[in-house]
């Protein structure tokens, strides 16, 4: 059974801006709770600073996502929203699986919501979080098998500008057994999806068997 976490209550947005850092030969254990402390974007996040993720260091998959909506920083549960739905769906797994943080970790591209875009939409992942807490995070993990990138913000971060967004979508297979690129699962993405038929017939499931390799037991 997966153990849900939610994230500890926001802080205020008058918050004054924040970086607990991370301590030489810290574990997952004390970067996650840094993590949670840190209040580096306070000034520009309209509901304050409510950092959301989901670490363990045994964790055989990573989920770096763009940043949570309002449902999620209302819950502070990660993917806690219909796109989590749909990103469940194309996994190919329960919500067990996808919140037991000994399987699956979700360290996003920013911990905390952005806000709105002012013609609507959220805006993009703070720019000042995953280059702080990526590289103290990532190396704690023990053994992750798979890293999905979610969304172009992860995809960019991670796998650089070189390639048209739907183009690195198709070629998911060049960037495996490490990272495996995808869409952010939000509505928009179902218009994407009928537009490009391939998604569906051949992306995802490439993908449920690419999960289903990272969380097999080892012998």
């Amino acid at each position: 059974m997966g153990l849900i976490r939610p994230a500890p209550p926001a802080a205020p947005p008058d918050s004054p801006a924040r970086d607990p850092g991370l301590p030489p030969g810290a574990g997952m254990e004390q970067a996650a709770a840094a993590a949670s402390a840190c209040t580096l974007c306070a000034p520009h996040l309209p509901l304050g600073p409510r950092p959301i993720h989901q670490l363990h260091a045994k964790a055989r998959i990573v989920i770096t996502s763009q940043a949570p909506g309002t449902k999620a920083h209302l819950s502070g549960i990660p993917f806690e929203d219909a796109s989590g739905e749909r990103l469940r769906d194309w996994l190919g797994l329960d919500r067990d699986r996808f919140y037991d943080p000994t399987q699956v970790a979700i360290l996003p591209m920013g911990m905390c919501y952005p806000g709105h875009l002012p013609r609507g939409g959220d805006a993009p992942p703070r720019p000042e979080c995953a280059p702080t807490w990526h590289p103290r995070i990532l190396p704690l993990f023990a053994r992750p098998r798979l890293r999905l990138l979610v969304g172009a913000h992860a995809i960019r971060f991670v796998l650089g500008r070189g390639m048209p967004f739907a183009e690195r979508i198709r070629r998911y297979a060049e960037t495996l057994p490490d990272h495996f690129p995808l869409p952010h699962p939000s509505w928009r993405t179902l218009v994407w999806a009928k537009r490009n038929p391939w998604f569906d017939a051949e992306v995802i499931p490439a993908l449920r068997q690419e999960v289903a390799r990272a969380l097999a037991p080892t012998g």
